[in-house]
């Protein structure tokens, strides 16, 4: 019986799965496969995590919804849970990732203000463009030093500013810093000695900007909170309901799958509109 229903578990998640796997049309098939791999190595990118190909994020994505739908129809004997635990645990990671993008974005919107400050004052002292930002390799604050490090080592080798500054760029994966470089970028190709007022004002901007994003989001956090909490309540009652024999035989009518799927759509549909209204507008990549 476990295998039967570990077999139509299987078909399911390839049913659902299909129209990304084998889309109709052949010759759309290499495009949207690589625009869904470039969207998942972006978030890997903004997460910090090197090291991780897309395509193996994405088996271990896989292999986490099986592990997690097997186990709760293992404990829970609920059929109708299997699938739904199956598409929470194959979300986790990708939770998990978004929240560590979140939380590295935020570190990275305190120090960008200095950043800008140590550029700035490497150039006042006469230093040339690629000299000024080589210089934040020591300079920098220690959380953006690596992706700089990396810059100097590449510029060093191959002297090719504009490679060098596209490497860095694709490392910090972060919109301050794509609006930094694209700056230093066109006052590279136009010239100028307009760049010090600019790169000022920059800074000023971003400072004023962290502080507001600070004040607000401290504000929000009871929204998040409370969002998550109305997510997970509801199914703990279910997991615990679901042990029972009579409770799990209710379940696994016709009636109570329905009702399952249904729960799980309009918990999904809440929690996306209760994160909506506590979330702040975040500014989009430069140029990618």
């Amino acid at each position: 019986m476990s295998v039967a229903l570990g077999l139509v578990l299987a078909a399911g998640v390839l049913l659902v799965a299909s129209p990304w796997l084998w889309p109709r049309d052949p010759e759309r098939r290499p495009a949207e496969r690589s625009r869904a791999m470039g969207a998942i190595a972006d978030l890997l990118a903004r997460a910090g995590v090197t090291g991780v190909a897309p395509a193996t994020f994405v088996a271990l994505d896989i292999l986490v919804g099986l592990v997690g739908a097997a186990l709760t129809l293992i404990l829970v004997p609920v059929v109708a849970l299997a699938p739904v635990a199956g598409v929470v645990a194959a979300a986790l990671p990708v939770v998990a990732l978004r929240a560590r993008a979140a939380a590295r974005r935020r570190a990275l919107r305190a120090v960008w203000p200095d950043v800008v400050d140590h550029l700035l004052s490497g150039i006042r002292s006469g230093l040339g463009l690629p000299q000024a930002i080589v210089g934040l390799a020591e300079s920098a604050p220690s959380g953006v030093q690596e992706p700089f490090r990396q810059f100097r080592r590449d510029y060093v080798r191959t002297a090719r500013f504009e490679e060098s500054l596209d490497t860095l760029k694709a490392n910090l994966a972060d919109p301050v810093a794509d609006r930094i470089i694209e700056t230093l970028r066109m006052a590279r190709e136009v010239g100028g000695t307009e760049l010090p007022t600019v790169l000022r004002s920059l800074s000023q901007y971003l400072r004023a900007d962290a502080a507001v994003r600070g004040e607000v989001d401290a504000r929000q956090s009871w929204v998040r909170a409370a969002a998550r909490l109305g997510v997970v309540a509801p199914w703990v009652v279910l997991v615990l309901l679901g042990t029972r024999p009579e409770a799990a035989a209710a379940y696994n009518s016709v009636g109570g799958a329905v009702l399952v799927v249904a729960g799980l759509a309009v918990t999904l549909l809440a929690y996306r509109i209760m994160i909506a209204l506590g979330r702040l507008p975040e500014e989009g990549r430069w140029f990618r």
